[in-house]
């Protein structure tokens, strides 16, 4: 433990998969592929109506709730596999299992045009359980790779590097649709199918290097119902132990609630600005790619702020602002005030992403080894929360017809978040 603690390759090996996999999280969760998706699933007399099996419904409402079934899979599936991941000694394994069914997936969704959207909406699935999987294993290596002192800096630093990457392929996936016939393409159709790979590849090509360095030690094991169970077992136990340590249960808690917020409003903000104010692909994608820069600097502030105050107050200011933001949004008209708000997003995205998981593994006690089945109960418990968020978002813009009431009804998870982290004591 103390020989990985003191290597600083390892460290920056393990920011290297923030590197690598952040450009899922934004070219195809959050800047291209819904842009791209609600283009060529929007007739050219605006009707976004599909047929998704059969049923009809609107093209935004079925990407919202295919992304909550995804979350839900994954909540299923998770437990088991962490259970031999812990057993076995293994997150190295499941790690590298995960990057490379969320890559492919990606690169499948070249094969998307607007006909198949069954297809399309299966695929952007699978790319969902492969990124959310491997966050699991990969976040539980920040205990045996660090000490709680640098939790948060080094929490910082990968997600500072997630934001690098994911920018650096972004300005050439931007490059290359605006300008689709400099590069050989016959439209900027062809072009943004083309980025669907590119991100596969670089995912692929950049974890090497995580999976490379992180060490880990490992036995064989035949799968029976022992081990098949061991992941349940140990949720419960974890689920035991935590009701005994009230604030890191009023923690998880009131994580639980802001990150249903949080993660609705990361993976639908293109959405909104295309379809609420009409913004053109261009500036959309522009515009989340400010957001990406300004978040480096969210995640170093916030880690500041939280050395200076305390990660509570971090934490208490930025949930108030996001309370702020959901507010200003449901009056948001103009493109002027839809940049300011993307700014500010921005600065909290970074803080927040970072401080939660750093805060986390804080409050994990010292004399715990297998930070994998902690990890993958504060994964669940993100799961969930993005799983009752979508499907909210989705749930009520098909009631109401309106994102903007969506948005408004996000208010209600980071108050809820806001009171309890109030009750909670969390050390400097």
């Amino acid at each position: 433990m103390n020989y990985i603690k003191s290597h600083s390759k390892v460290v920056n090996a393990w920011c290297m998969y923030d590197w690598a996999n952040s450009v899922y999280s934004l070219v195809i969760t959050t800047a291209i592929f819904p842009l791209y998706y609600n283009a060529v699933t929007t007739t050219s007399e605006n009707n976004d109506l599909v047929s998704f099996f059969g049923i009809e419904i609107v093209n935004s409402v079925l990407y919202s709730y295919s992304l909550s079934f995804s979350f839900l899979l994954l909540t299923i599936i998770q437990p088991i596999l962490s259970g031999i991941a812990d057993y076995s000694g293994n997150k190295k394994f499941f790690l590298r299992l995960f990057m490379y069914l969320g890559s492919f997936s990606c690169m499948s969704l070249y094969f998307f045009d607007g006909e198949n959207v069954e297809y399309g909406i299966i695929f952007s699935v699978l790319a969902s359980i492969g990124f959310t999987g491997s966050l699991v294993f990969y976040n539980a290596f920040l205990p045996e790779i660090s000490t709680p002192k640098n939790f948060d800096n080094i929490s910082a630093r990968g997600y500072s590097f997630g934001y690098i990457g994911s920018v650096i392929l972004l300005i050439i996936c931007l490059a290359l649709i605006q300008g689709f016939e400099f590069f050989g393409f016959q439209s900027s159709k062809d072009a943004t199918k083309f980025t669907f790979l590119l991100v596969g590849f670089w995912w692929i090509l950049f974890a090497q290097i995580t999976l490379f360095y992180l060490p880990e030690k490992h036995k064989k094991i035949k799968l029976n119902r022992t081990i098949l169970t061991y992941g349940l077992r140990e949720l419960k136990r974890v689920w035991n132990y935590i009701k005994g340590v009230k604030n890191l249960k009023l923690y998880l808690l009131s994580y639980f609630f802001y990150s249903m917020g949080v993660q609705t409003i990361m993976l639908v903000a293109s959405y909104f600005g295309d379809k609420e104010l009409n913004l053109e692909q261009s500036k959309l994608i522009f515009t989340i790619l400010i957001i990406q820069l300004i978040a480096i600097f969210g995640a170093y502030f916030f880690a500041f702020i939280s050395k200076l105050k305390g990660n509570k107050f971090s934490l208490l200011i930025m949930n108030s602002c996001w309370i702020i933001i959901c507010v200003s949004a449901y009056f948001t008209t103009n493109e002027n005030q839809f940049y300011f708000l993307a700014a500010a997003v921005g600065i909290l995205m970074g803080g927040i992403q970072s401080l939660s998981r750093s805060t986390f593994s804080k409050l994990i006690p010292d004399e715990i080894d297998d930070n994998a089945s902690f990890f993958n109960f504060y994964a669940i418990s993100y799961n969930i929360s993005v799983v009752i968020g979508t499907f909210s978002y989705g749930y009520i813009e098909q009631v109401t017809g309106s994102m903007r009431s969506s948005i408004l009804a996000l208010t209600l998870f980071f108050i809820i978040g806001l009171v309890i982290l109030l009750n909670t004591k969390i050390k400097k």
